[in-house]
């Protein structure tokens, strides 16, 4: 059953295109938007339009929208230990263990969410590079947490922009060495190749432009716990930007954390978690948010570390 949406059109949009207007009132793309007027789905006092008919201040417009897909939920683990935390129509979201990739690449062989979810019956999105189909953002294999996979054509190229648009939020939780000064702040600093090691990656002039978000959750003798937001989502751009400020992820061998630190909390990998995920559902245009709850690896070094305070 679709959702019906009565809109007057505001005279600030007096004279606008139709998917124009629409777009802007209903919080669309206008492709979207285009889309709904050529399905029929929008009328105009009563009389279905073109989408470059021009609106007037005063129209009644009326939206007949997609319903809300019926998704459901799943608590089951998947081979390797990943989790669908979502599952409808246009998409699902993944909880990604650690040291499952999101894709195969040149040299991995190990677990990957394509892999699992093909293994698994489900289809996905064929939008994208062949090794790589449906998926819109990574998590590096060492980290662990939510990830979004496009089922539709629709979904993979609404959240493509979502991302490229800097529209969907990226909440982390990273347990870094020491204490960041001043406590919460804003690294801008472009990340980029590394110039001598090839499968790590460096704040360099000329990098991409990064910046990531962060503000300490609690203060420890040996660490810190941080809450992270990413405004862009480069290749080990957390794990780069800690360890540029002198702060790496606890655990993160790779980018110069303390090796003793991390065998005395059991750690084999670096203490980085994607804890939740916000974006608008590319059909219902709805906001919709996902929490993951910390692995137990993760969860039993912050308390060793919090019985050291």
């Amino acid at each position: 059953m679709s959702q019906h949406r009565g809109l007057p059109v505001p005279d600030g949009l007096d004279g606008d295109r139709l998917d124009s207007a629409l777009a802007r009132l209903l919080g669309l793309s206008r492709t979207r938007a285009a889309d709904l007027v050529a399905a029929g789905a929008v009328r105009i006092d009563g009389q279905h339009p073109v989408k470059s008919e021009r609106v007037r201040a005063g129209d009644w417009l009326d939206v007949d929208l997609p319903a809300p897909p019926a998704a459901t939920v799943s608590t089951a683990a998947l081979a390797g230990g990943m989790r669908i935390v979502h599952d409808d129509d246009d998409l699902m979201v993944v909880d990604k263990p650690v040291g499952v990739a999101a894709h195969p690449s040149p040299g991995w062989h190990g677990y990957t969410v394509v892999g699992h979810l093909a293994a698994a019956g489900y289809s996905i999105a064929t939008s994208g590079a062949s090794e790589r189909q449906g998926i819109v953002h990574r998590l590096d294999v060492g980290t662990s947490g939510l990830m979004v996979v496009a089922k539709s054509e629709r979904a993979y190229s609404a959240l493509k922009g979502a991302f490229r648009d800097r529209a969907v939020d990226k909440v982390y939780l990273a347990l870094v060495q020491g204490h960041l000064d001043p406590l919460r702040g804003t690294i801008d600093a472009p990340v980029g190749r590394h110039p001598r090691h090839e499968y790590r990656w460096a704040v360099v002039a000329g990098g991409k432009d990064s910046v990531t978000h962060y503000e300490t959750q609690e203060a420890h003798r040996w660490a810190s716990l941080l809450q992270v937001r990413l405004e862009t989502g480069r290749t080990h751009q957390i794990r780069v930007h800690m360890s540029a400020l002198r702060h790496p992820c606890v655990g993160d061998l790779t980018y110069g954390a303390d090796p003793v630190l991390a065998e005395r909390l059991g750690l084999t990998r670096q203490w980085l978690h994607a804890v939740r995920l916000s974006f608008t559902h590319p059909s219902t245009q709805a906001p919709v948010q996902f929490e993951s709850p910390l692995p137990a690896d993760l969860a039993g070094a912050l308390e060793r570390v919090r019985g050291t305070t």
